[in-house]
């Protein structure tokens, strides 16, 4: 045991020596936070920490620069800031789908009263969380690596001291959320980083909490179905022009079969650059097929 706990020891004090000058400090929101040093003059952190055009960056040195935003996906909770990194040496990528329930994880964050590098396990994958406006991000890495206040945008590394994931979210219990520094985020990353919009497809409707469609159906005697609940339509709206009205619940979008409203926020999001859809809308006991013409949010 006291081997082993020595081998950690001495891989995390390794991995924080190599990746801490990577990891700043960012306050460029409502209170400071980290972000990861990930290619030449770039910084990402989530983007629920910027709040406007620019951020400070404090580099581990002490060094201060303030630095634009690029780019922000607050979907995905995701933002860019170009900053002067000045012969930092950015963290490189883990390989794909390297993350393993099990693996040892090291966090490395900036934190609001200096660095900090803590040691935990990946305990699983494939998780999802909320983003800042309540839309489903899926696929994280969920760890027990422990995370103070202003860890938010760190980065969890693997063994070797690759980047893993940012961190993103804390689960409770011990254990946190990092979305996986995988080929998707790095080409969010580089789109960000252009200046390019985060763009998903709109339906513009509102959608009741999910059950309630169930509960309304059984209400009135109609057989129970699980979908999405269209509670309003937004005037002007795709889903407007398309004749899609409060009460109809949408139960597919093309052959994607549509269960609750996280479905069709995934399905919507698959659809990115199509020009339409085809949705199977069930008003009352009548089922048809709508063509949407998508816009993008």
């Amino acid at each position: 045991m006291a081997s082993i706990l020595s081998q950690l020891s001495e891989a995390a004090r390794g991995v924080a020596a190599g990746a801490g000058p990577a990891v700043v400090r960012v306050a460029g929101g409502w209170r400071p936070a980290s972000g990861v040093v990930v290619a030449d003059g770039v910084v990402v952190t989530n983007a629920h920490n910027v709040r406007a055009d620019a951020a400070l960056i404090t580099f581990p040195d002490g060094r201060t620069a303030e630095g634009a935003v690029a780019g922000v996906d607050v979907d995905g909770d995701l933002a860019v800031i170009r900053v002067d990194t000045a012969g930092i040496t950015p963290l490189a990528f883990a390989p794909a789908e390297s993350a393993a329930v099990g693996d040892v994880v090291i966090a490395v964050a900036a934190g609001l009263d200096g660095g900090r590098v803590t040691l935990g396990f990946v305990s699983g994958v494939a998780r999802a969380f909320r983003g800042p406006r309540g839309r489903r991000i899926s696929g994280s890495i969920e760890h027990t690596a422990p995370m103070a206040p202003g860890s938010s945008g760190s980065a969890v590394l693997d063994s070797e001291g690759r980047l893993l994931g940012i961190n993103t979210n804390r689960v409770g219990g011990g254990f946190y959320l990092a979305m996986p520094a995988d080929a998707t985020l790095q080409a969010r990353i580089a789109a960000l980083g252009r200046g390019e919009s985060a763009e998903r497809p709109r339906l513009g409707v509102g959608l009741a909490p999910d059950g309630v469609a169930r509960r309304m159906r059984r209400a009135v005697g109609l057989p129970e179905r699980d979908g999405a609940l269209v509670r309003d339509v937004e005037e002007g709206s795709p889903a407007e022009a398309a004749g899609i009205a409060g009460g109809d619940l949408i139960v597919a979008l093309g052959s994607t079969v549509i269960a609750d409203a996280d479905d069709l926020s995934d399905a919507l999001a698959a659809a990115a650059g199509a020009a339409s859809v085809e949705l199977t809308v069930v008003r009352g006991a009548d089922e048809r097929q709508v063509t949407v013409e998508l816009v993008a949010d």
